[in-house]
């Protein structure tokens, strides 16, 4: 099975605050799709906001994760329960959830044997969800600085995985019958300097870097953002969403 690699624990305070949030109408595209809502699982859920939605539309949740710094950052609801285990080998019982997520994840997971497992647990006809995010957009002049500093900068310092996300999980094999939703979705946020700089400091490639070069690359980009972002003010930023799924068929 595929060495576990843990990302985020450094940093697990700093992805809670400054990751975006999904929206709304991706939730309730994806609920239409259920069959029910008795018990679902998140799978991957960092800092638990994906199960906390879940929570107001499934009576039992169900959410994992390798980190427990994430985990103990993530909110607490009375039908969620957090459990620090590897999503291609869990305790959960066969044929357990009609739902299964994973939001900005599934990339970490060794595939082929997270396809077992998704499998095994799901019920017959249960829906998976998989989605993710990629680069932000902003305005042409800072897309061209964060585009430099993405491949250029900390682009050597990205985990092999990221080639998934660049990719919109395009090349990932999944095992079940896939559904295409034709609407396009995106998260869509206004920013602060501070909120901006807070999420390139929960990026993986950028703790990578400073493990190995014992500084902060943020302080590069932030430097060049600053000359055409005024102090004290928001922008308009723009995560593309792309989305992989399914029902599940035994």
């Amino acid at each position: 099975m595929k060495k576990v690699q843990d990302n985020f624990s450094k940093q697990s305070g700093i992805y809670k605050k400054y990751r975006p949030t999904y929206p709304k109408e991706l939730y309730d595209d994806l609920f239409k799709l259920t069959q029910a809502r008795n018990e679902c699982w998140d799978c991957g859920t960092g800092n638990g906001q994906v199960a906390t939605e879940l929570s107001k539309h499934f009576n039992n949740v169900y959410a994992t994760d390798i980190s427990e710094p994430q985990i103990s950052n993530a909110d607490q609801r009375n039908n969620i329960v957090y459990k620090v285990e590897r999503v291609e080998n869990t305790s959960f019982k066969d044929n357990q959830f009609d739902l299964v997520t994973v939001a900005q994840a599934i990339h970490w997971f060794d595939i082929p044997e997270f396809n077992k497992e998704i499998k095994r647990v799901t019920k017959n006809g249960g829906l998976v969800c998989i989605w993710g995010y990629g680069l932000l957009k902003i305005e042409k002049t800072l897309d061209d600085i964060i585009d430099q500093f993405y491949n250029e900068i900390v682009g050597p310092y990205w985990n092999l995985e990221r080639k998934y996300i660049d990719d919109a999980y395009a090349s990932i094999n999944l095992d079940f019958k896939e559904i295409t939703l034709i609407k396009e979705y995106s998260i869509n946020v206004k920013w602060s300097l501070e909120e901006l700089e807070g999420f390139f400091n929960s990026w993986s490639s950028v703790q990578n870097y400073i493990n190995a070069n014992g500084e902060n690359p943020v302080q590069w980009i932030m430097s060049r953002v600053n000359k055409y972002w005024e102090n004290g003010t928001t922008k308009e930023i723009r995560f593309p969403i792309f989305t992989r799924i399914g029902k599940v068929e035994k």
